[in-house]
């Protein structure tokens, strides 16, 4: 069997062809145009066409026997009744609800309530907070009808207004633990529940609409399994679903998620809890990663990567940088923080500033790996994937920096793969998503003999991350 997973992602639109018997794939990416994507947001059908397109590509002359969905969370598209869309695209990065959702961060009743009922924290990035901005701004929400990226996409191409839980989970409108739209919430922002996509899983597959079979050059009838979170999908893909199993990715922005068997909150508002396509997920997110390091070689650089990490060593004497150019996410959610270079000293060069940009970030994510430790216990393996691979010193830092062994997907593009291995269970290939046969990956092991010259970078990041967080 032949199947297809598309995926629209924050940068890219990525499409990969999988033979369910050679295991075989074919993998075409691109990076969006910059008229459809500016990170912060997206043009709707822009972002569809130029995913569609590499599907048409890929598939050419062949038959598909199912099509597998990809998309962000925390996304928000709003359209008008015949289905057009009457916005952009409000990406996780996009924080101007931030003095809403700071508003409501100070009703430490309502914001502990929100929090251990939605899975969420209340912080700008959430579509519950775009929508009061929306409203705010005297925009008429109730006359729309509410989309993420992924169900804007499943709606192309079935013409269901559907969304899978576990993209719904991420949205700050949804109970995760009765795993329905929280009615309260709705009353608050003013809309319906007819206003949202209805709520499936991804065994609830639509089939391929004419128009959607028109684009894509296959036969109308297809199952197309609706659009699930590409972190879920990464979980899933990269082999990650018994207790324990923790998948760490670096790319655009940052991640790690532990699965577990049921929701999974702190007292204290830090990390979260949303729904994978077979369990639950408690993981933690950070805006900045290789959007931070892209950002300074295009400014400061523009220079090959493996050019400017010739000069990497890990007891380098580096300044401290905090990641937060697009805002904080986890652990303190403050989408008005901003980044910075701290604790400069005369003799830093571009060298040194490069080097403090890739350790801040690993150190933004190891702060939330202690706190999802000290909630979950240890994670009982950790895979790494993302754009940290392509440097090798930097995949090394990141396995030194959290002191524990590693290990590479056998496939790197965990979430298409995962995407694929749900659409295997659904065609019944395999006997459910956690029966897939993976093999293992390249192990990476920690080198303990640095490991007290990033103890100590790691707590002088803590304190310049405490001084600006009071």
């Amino acid at each position: 069997m032949l199947i297809l997973a598309l995926e629209s992602s924050t940068t890219s639109a990525k499409a990969m062809l999988y033979d369910t018997e050679s295991k075989a794939s074919q993998l075409v990416t691109k990076e969006y145009s910059p008229e459809v994507n500016d990170t912060i947001t997206q043009d709707a059908d822009g972002i569809f066409m130029e995913t569609i397109h590499l599907g048409r590509q890929i598939c050419e002359g062949r038959d598909v026997d199912a099509i597998a969905l990809s998309g962000i969370w925390h996304s928000l598209l709003l359209c008008d009744k015949d289905m057009k869309p009457k916005t952009r695209i409000l990406g996780w990065a996009d924080t101007r609800a931030a003095d809403i959702s700071n508003r409501f961060r100070r009703d430490k009743k309502w914001s502990d309530e929100f929090y251990h009922t939605s899975g969420c924290l209340v912080a700008a990035n959430y579509p519950y907070f775009k929508l009061l901005h929306y409203k705010e701004q005297g925009y008429p929400i109730e006359d729309c009808y509410i989309f993420g990226q992924g169900s804007y996409i499943t709606y192309r191409l079935t013409g269901k207004r559907i969304v899978t839980d576990c993209m719904a989970s991420g949205s700050g409108l949804f109970n995760i633990k009765d795993k329905k739209y929280d009615a309260k919430r709705l009353q608050e922002i003013g809309i319906t529940e007819d206003q949202l996509c209805q709520v499936v899983t991804y065994k609830d597959a639509a089939p391929l609409s004419e128009e959607g079979a028109k684009l894509l050059g296959l036969k109308a009838g297809i199952p197309v399994i609706p659009a699930c979170a590409d972190g879920a999908l990464n979980q899933v893909g990269a082999g990650a679903l018994e207790e324990g199993a923790m998948t760490f990715s670096v790319g655009t922005s940052a991640a790690i998620r532990l699965s577990v068997e049921s929701p999974k909150i702190p007292k204290e508002p830090s990390t979260w809890c949303y729904l994978s396509p077979t369990k639950w997920l408690s993981g933690a997110a950070t805006s900045g990663s290789c959007n931070c390091t892209d950002w300074f070689n295009d400014y400061f650089y523009n220079l090959d990567y493996k050019e400017i990490e010739k000069y990497g060593r890990h007891d380098l004497e580096t300044p401290v940088f905090l990641p937060f150019l697009f805002g904080e996410r986890s652990p303190g959610w403050d989408s008005d923080k901003r980044g910075a270079f701290l604790a400069i000293e005369p003799f830093h060069r571009k060298a040194h500033m490069y080097q403090a940009i890739q350790e801040g970030i690993l150190f933004n994510v190891y702060q939330n790996y202690k706190v999802l430790c000290e909630l979950n216990g240890k994670p009982k393996k950790i895979l790494l994937s993302g754009g940290i691979l392509h440097s090798k010193f930097w995949t090394q830092m990141c396995v030194d920096i959290f002191g524990a062994e590693m290990e590479i997907p056998s496939f790197l593009q965990s979430s298409l793969m995962g995407a694929v291995i749900l659409a295997m269970d659904y065609l019944g290939v395999i006997p459910s998503a956690r029966h897939f046969p993976f093999e293992q990956g390249k192990i990476l092991q920690p080198d303990l003999s640095k490991a007290q010259v990033y103890e100590e970078k790691y707590h002088k990041y803590l304190y310049w991350y405490n001084k600006i967080s009071n």
